[in-house]
């Protein structure tokens, strides 16, 4: 699978907050039918760590939180040889933290603006460095928004030390702009865009769903557009060389991004823009 170098696995669809800028809320109350939240089946998550080349980073995370995934330690141990990771919103750090100590190669907090549980979140973070110390994995703050902004009785507040807490902590900070949370577009400033005027998530990315759909990648996409096709009844190999997306590939070469109906309407070129 010459240049696919990221493949997002989604362990869980399940998610235990409600952030404002998710698209999940929406779609909760428009569409229940397209909620179908769970777990994917052990054995695919198994089999798939044989199909993955090592050295891919696979980051364990699509529209779920990792830690509510019940045999995640197990999984973990299973994709030795990969570079693991997955973004988090740490509610349960401390309850999993055996299971992610020395058991993967980064883990990314998503600390996001105006969070009433900010606080929580921050302290939890500490406590489980406390209990990690030196050993992997690697730590990134990723800060969606205005980090400062939090909204009081008395109206919205900035309070800078919300942001640069995170900057004493070791690991890095990684900003963010946000968009609508319906999709990738809508960002609150220009987006990054490649050299190479080509989507970048396109030419490396995989993404596999809790049910084994596989798409090119990691955009919201309640709907199922861009589908690859099913892990259960093809390989990632025959996916990732196949057709469809070598169609898409071709025409976003051509700058044609209208090729498809996800495409058309993304702003995202596979770079993310820091706040």
């Amino acid at each position: 699978m010459n240049g696919l170098a990221v493949v997002n696995l989604e362990l869980t669809s399940r998610c235990n907050k409600a952030c404002f800028c998710c698209g999940r809320r929406k779609l909760e109350k428009e569409h229940p039918e397209l909620c179908n939240w769970g777990d994917m089946d052990l054995g695919i998550a198994l089999d798939l760590s044989l199909q993955i080349p090592n050295n891919t980073i696979v980051q364990f995370h699509n529209n779920g939180e990792p830690l509510l995934y019940p045999d995640l330690g197990g999984v973990l141990c299973n994709y030795d040889g990969k570079i693991r990771c997955f973004n988090t919103n740490g509610k349960l750090l401390l309850e999993k933290a055996k299971h992610i100590i020395d058991n993967m190669e980064t883990l990314t907090i998503s600390v996001i603006e105006n969070d009433p549980e900010g606080d929580e979140q921050y302290e939890i973070v500490k406590k489980f460095l406390e209990i990690k110390g030196n050993k992997p994995p690697f730590m990134i703050y990723r800060l969606l928004g205005n980090i400062t902004k939090i909204e009081t009785s008395e109206g919205i507040l900035a309070d800078s030390n919300r942001k640069e807490r995170w900057y004493a902590l070791p690991g890095i900070v990684a900003t963010r702009i946000l968009h609508n949370p319906m999709g990738s577009f809508d960002y609150t400033k220009k987006v990054t865009i490649p050299e190479i005027g080509v989507c970048l998530d396109l030419l490396n990315h995989l993404v596999i769903n809790r049910e084994g759909d596989v798409f090119p990648c990691v955009r919201f996409n309640p709907g199922k557009k861009n589908l690859l096709g099913n892990i259960k009844n093809k390989t990632l190999k025959e996916m990732w060389n196949g057709d469809i997306r070598h169609y898409l590939i071709d025409e976003h070469i051509k700058g044609n991004r209208n090729c498809s109906e996800l495409c058309s309407a993304c702003h995202f070129y596979g770079c993310p823009t820091g706040s």
